[in-house]
């Protein structure tokens, strides 16, 4: 009697059974230690920037020295109140206002180009409690006191605000907000899987930087 012999399907069940073993393994390798799947960097850095919503990017500390007069009973009693005031303002980016217009993206180079909308600066926020004063006057009444402190604190609030406005606290306000909006976006791009992104952020009416 003959040995049986195999037929081949059976004959290669072992090596399909081997070779479907490697191609699951090779697919779970893939999955784990292959590069991650891109996702839409647009999509991604739109996330990115709801997160921050109004991005705080730059802060000044400004000293405004103001002076209020005021005269009473017919012109019998003048005063005058010098003042040095300190005062905060802010300066901040509203990224609630970036959508998909103000984003470009360039797949083969990996970059994105952002435009931001201006820098807005806060109201001053005057710390009266570290407030100086030097008052003049033979005899200052409780009321003129009052209007004089309330006179300085008015004049203190426009003083700093022009200050605030001021070329170079702008060009360091608006440099802060260009350094932190590319970190932003960098980081959750590069985790993304675009190891190559490079970031580039203008404000509007600024030129285009060149490729």
């Amino acid at each position: 009697m003959e040995p049986a012999r195999l037929s081949v399907p059976a004959a290669r069940l072992p090596w399909l059974l081997a070779g479907g073993a490697l191609a699951v393994a090779g697919w779970l390798g893939w999955q784990v230690y292959g590069p991650a799947a891109h996702g839409d960097p647009l999509a991604t850095s739109l996330i990115a920037l709801e997160k921050q919503n109004r991005l705080t990017v730059f802060s000044a500390q400004l000293s405004p020295v103001v002076a209020a007069d005021d005269v009473r009973a017919w012109g019998m009693l003048r005063s005058r109140q010098v003042a040095v005031i300190p005062a905060r303002v802010d300066y901040v980016v509203d990224l609630s206002r970036v959508g998909k217009d103000r984003l470009r993206w360039d797949a083969a180079s990996q970059r994105l180009d952002v435009v931001l909308p201006p820098v807005q600066v806060s109201a001053p926020n005057l710390d009266e409690g570290r407030a100086q004063y030097l008052r003049e006057g033979v005899w200052i009444t409780g009321e003129a006191q009052a209007q004089l402190t309330r006179d300085n604190t008015l004049l203190a609030q426009q003083q700093a605000a022009a200050q605030a406005q001021a070329p170079v606290l702008m060009d360091l306000a608006r440099g802060a907000a260009r350094q932190a909006v590319a970190q932003n976006l960098a980081i959750p791009l590069q985790v993304a899987g675009y190891d190559r992104i490079a970031v580039t952020v203008r404000f509007d009416g600024e030129p285009i930087p060149p490729r």
